[in-house]
């Protein structure tokens, strides 16, 4: 029987809790944020849950609250996620996040590259696993992926492509934090280009795409995320040896987002207004909408009606196989907006990113990884590759795959 620690308690965590709350290896679910209403309000509605006020800003008070825990599943922001991992190294267990952290010290990418081999043997040592970027993307895309991988014997391209075109009446930019995004959005984005990581401008080198069941071709941009870094340090042993990997994205946010980085609005750079320094970035998030995180908040805003309730999440491979140049290309097919809310409570991008964590616990508690050490989510076995997309239907999340000569 297991006993797990869940480190915020908001979409994110609370969905890996509600789910592993069904799971009979499941003993006691310790439910902690510094919310101290937040935490006993999910325990509450919990068989095995426990609640646990926690500042987890202190590498220690995260070690105690670990004590004979199996495992760490860490749903806070990722400012967080070098206080978390360190934590779960010392106390001796598991770890999981959704998003691969920045250690605030080195670059971005040589710090994936540190968490893929020294931290890595730190946990082998201790004879525990720790699984990074678990969420939806990166996360479910990556395991897309890797099941494409398949269908060829030679891969030579990789575009993981996600439009998110849910739009409501209102003014609301964005479904998840904004200050997320336009972290995210100003960032350099990095691609895996030539075999190299290579890092590239936001928003640049659009691609143009009609995906199935929508009627308008739409843009996808270069966007700062985990996948082409993680996938390119994998891409000989798990990609079939891929030349080329790219994260593009898209909709409505991107769209509102990118005017304002062109103006320099998302910058932290001080600027003089009439005799004031202003942060443009501090402004623009104080005049943007949070993103809506309560039942009767959510429901307020679909009673008011949605402009569109569109998306997509496509992983398109292109290669080699029996010696002819083919193209793999997989649709994933979950709830919108709309759907989700009424199935959880949750908008779509919750309810992705949070179904897509909880189905990696689901493996942990389950003894589905068997690797030691530190691996990105994009490093399963096909065996494990087939486990997670079962269970994934059984949550409405499914994935089609078709394959065509070039």
């Amino acid at each position: 029987m297991k006993k797990l620690l869940v480190l915020g308690v908001g979409a994110q965590g609370s969905t890996v809790a509600k789910r592993m709350d069904e799971e009979p290896s499941v003993a006691e679910i310790i439910c902690a944020d510094y919310d101290e209403k937040a935490v006993n309000d999910l325990a509450g509605q919990l068989k095995k849950g426990k609640a646990l006020r926690l500042d987890a800003s202190k590498v220690e008070n995260i070690v105690q609250a670990a004590k004979d825990v199996d495992l760490v599943v860490n749903a806070l922001p990722m400012a967080f996620g070098r206080i978390a991992l360190q934590a779960a190294l010392k106390a001796e267990t598991n770890y999981q996040d959704f998003a691969a952290a920045d250690d605030g010290t080195i670059d971005w990418v040589e710090g994936i590259k540190k968490m893929l081999t020294e931290t890595s043997e730190e946990f082998k040592k201790i004879g525990k696993t720790a699984v990074i970027s678990t969420g939806s993307a990166p996360g479910l895309i990556c395991v897309v992926a890797r099941d494409a991988m398949r269908y060829l014997d030679a891969c030579e391209n990789i575009y993981m492509m996600v439009y998110e075109g849910v739009e409501a009446k209102r003014f609301l930019p964005f479904w998840w934090s904004p200050e997320v995004a336009y972290q995210d959005m100003s960032d350099t984005a990095y691609a895996f280009e030539n075999g190299k990581i290579t890092p590239t401008e936001p928003f640049s080198k659009p691609l143009y795409v009609k995906f199935k069941g929508m009627d308008d071709e739409v843009r996808l941009v270069e966007h700062a995320h985990d996948e082409p870094v993680n996938m390119g340090i994998n891409a000989k042993e798990y990609f079939k040896g891929a030349k080329n990997i790219y994260f593009k994205y898209g909709g409505v946010g991107i769209e509102f987002a990118q005017p304002l980085y062109r103006m320099g609005m998302l910058s932290n750079k001080p600027v003089e207004v009439d005799g004031a320094m202003v942060i443009p970035r501090h402004l623009v998030l104080k005049l943007t909408p949070p993103a809506p995180k309560y039942h009767d908040e959510i429901k307020a805003i679909l009673d008011e009606g949605l402009v569109s309730d569109t998306g997509a999440m496509v992983v398109r491979a292109e290669g080699i196989k029996d010696g002819k140049k083919v193209r793999v290309e997989s649709y994933v097919y979950a709830p919108g907006c709309v759907e989700s809310f009424e199935k959880t409570g949750l908008t779509a991008e919750t309810y992705l990113t949070g179904q897509g964590g909880a189905l990696y616990t689901k493996m942990f508690v389950n003894d589905k990884i068997q690797q030691k050490g530190l691996i990105s989510s994009d490093m399963l076995t096909y065996d494990q590759v087939d486990y997670y997309l079962q269970e994934a239907k059984k949550l409405e999340i499914n994935v089609e795959t078709t394959v065509e000569g070039l």
